[in-house]
């Protein structure tokens, strides 16, 4: 086998005798580039130095002495693929003999490339190796296109690969949806979704046109997807989580909170699908199921070399909320004894203090700490969108109401934060500030002017592509706004009717005037739109059933 000799294997075990003998196994396909990790930290650190062809992790990265001392094999591949320290390309192999279950369960629903049950042969894992990285050798091409930046050309290399190569047709089928679904481009990789579908009923096509509703904001059908999913294979994980959020988008926290607790009693181990139930669980005013959740996730982090400051943030909330200063003090404490001090933590430190302060009456002593905590945001990378409006809220709570429309404006504006201009004021709104919300508010109209401004432009220069890119930029961020929506229906209306019918953008077209009757069914645009809309299907041919 030496057409194996140049691939290079990271073992990932804690047992010598156990690494001895898969260096033995590798040998014999001829594979000599062999590196060793002990633990989770130091096959971190190894892959920050270089990459790897082939990972074989043992499940049980314990000492052996039945320490809880490290991360195990499912919380690894969940910081690799998260914080993208391997390639799609990277060959992760789980080995364990673990008889529970609901941790073996756990490392299948991460994806690793394959995994194997101890004991085994050395032909038995040569043949897991050989067929992984056939596989691997016939989507190169389309990886690295990736790898370059050149998605779109990746996708149309999906395309030409799945009738050129019928043995990995289905494959293709997925990653040219999936790389549509990451492009945003949702209504077409539904559509990706559904002639797989048609081709065969698999499980992940279900899930991932479930996505695409779900991103498509059409939430009973993503439901009624899921419900059927998981009433066919109740083991299928990822259903769960996206369920989950699909109840939540629909104001169903209580439903939600019990799609993530029966997840949690088969697959235990997930750290964000505990943190999700958590936060769920805090939503719907469950404290006690709260601070359980999110104890055990501060537990599971806790030798992750990627550990989250938010963590003990979420924990300390949900101290302060029950009324527990002396155990949120703790937990701070923690915080500052066990993470290193950077932006992130000293911002998620002084969020934590400010809180436990208000709840014991040190208002003057809250202030400071959040208004350092303000201060500090603007060098942290990486906080969630939850937190930053969490820390307005507190901000409110002892009138710092500058430092509170500053931060919402910056997040409104945050093309990243996912938190749209209806939902800035509402923050205010809910916390009964509606001279707050009255200024933000200002702040959106002239914002909505200048984007509405900047389209009209873009049409009459002739860049119709251009004119919707920009109306569809300003709903990401007010997809309620009635001034936008009306002008983004009709910058599509003329860009299919000059440039060609687009299906996609047709379905994005219908989809914005179903929105417009749902929100103001009188309106005065309504009616031409809708008439414009059905003649440009005819003007193509296409069968107005809408």
């Amino acid at each position: 086998m030496a057409e194996y000799s140049d691939l290079s294997v990271l073992i990932v075990d804690p047992n010598p005798g156990m690494r001895g003998n898969l260096h033995n196994m590798l040998s014999q396909s001829s594979i000599s580039k062999i590196d060793y990790a002990v633990s989770s930290g130091t096959a971190i650190r190894q892959l920050t130095k270089k990459p790897f062809d082939i990972i074989l992790c043992e499940y049980d990265l314990g000492n052996g002495s039945g320490d809880n001392n490290g991360q195990d094999g499912q919380q690894l591949l969940e910081d690799l693929r998260h914080h993208k320290l391997i390639s799609p390309w990277t060959i992760f192999i789980m080995i364990t003999s673990e008889g529970d279950y609901g941790k073996v369960i756990g490392a299948a629903e991460l994806t690793p490339t394959d995994y194997v049950l101890k004991p085994f042969t050395v032909d038995a894992l040569l043949q897991r190796i050989r067929r992984a990285v056939e596989r691997r050798d016939v989507f190169l091409p389309v990886y690295h296109l990736i790898e370059m930046g050149n998605v779109r050309k990746a996708i149309a290399e999906c395309k030409a690969l799945e009738e050129r190569t019928p043995r990995y047709a289905i494959d293709f089928a997925r990653l040219r949806a999936e790389l549509l679904f990451d492009q945003q481009e949702l209504a077409e990789a539904e559509m990706v979704y559904q002639w797989i579908l048609m081709t065969r009923p698999i499980a992940w096509a279900h899930l991932g046109l479930a996505r695409c509703r779900f991103g498509l904001q059409k939430y009973p059908e993503a439901q009624e997807a899921l419900d059927l999913l998981l009433a066919q294979n109740n083991r299928f994980m990822a259903a769960y989580d996206l369920l989950a959020r699909t109840l939540q988008a629909q104001g169903q926290y209580e439903a939600a909170k019990k799609v993530l607790e029966d997840a949690v009693a088969i697959s235990p181990h997930m750290v964000r699908r505990l943190r999700h139930l958590g936060e769920v669980a805090f939503e719907t005013g469950d404290v006690g199921a709260a601070e359980k959740a999110f104890k055990q996730v501060v537990a599971k982090a806790r030798y992750s070399e990627f550990r989250d400051p938010e963590d003990h943030v979420r924990l300390v909330r949900t101290l302060v909320k029950k009324g527990d200063a002396n155990q949120a003090s703790g937990v701070i404490r923690d915080m500052e004894r066990s993470l290193r001090s950077g932006p992130n933590v000293d911002a998620c430190r002084a969020i934590a203090s400010g809180m436990v302060q208000e709840l014991n009456g040190n208002m003057t002593a809250a202030a400071t700490e959040l208004t350092s905590a303000v201060n500090t945001i603007a060098a942290t990378r990486g906080l969630s969108t939850g937190l930053k409006i969490s820390l307005v809220h507190s901000c409110l709570a002892v009138k710092l109401d500058q430092q509170a429309s500053d931060l919402m404006l910056n997040l409104m504006n945050d093309t990243d934060s996912g938190v749209s201009m209806d939902e800035a004021v509402e923050v205010f709104e809910k916390a009964g500030r509606h001279d707050l919300a009255q200024g933000m508010g200002e702040q959106i109209r002239v914002q909505v002017d200048e984007l509405l401004a900047h389209a009209a432009e873009q049409r009459t220069h002739g860049d119709l592509r251009a004119a919707v890119d920009t109306l569809n930029a300003g709903l990401r961020k007010a997809p309620a706004n009635m001034a936008l929506l009306p002008a983004a229906a009709s910058a599509m209306l003329k860009q299919l009717d000059d440039l060609g019918w687009e299906a996609p953008l047709a379905e994005q077209c219908q989809f914005l005037l179903e929105r417009m009757r749902r929100i103001d069914p009188g309106h005065p645009s309504l009616e031409a739109l809708t008439a414009h809309y059905h003649h440009t299907q005819r003007k193509y041919g296409i069968s107005a059933t809408a």
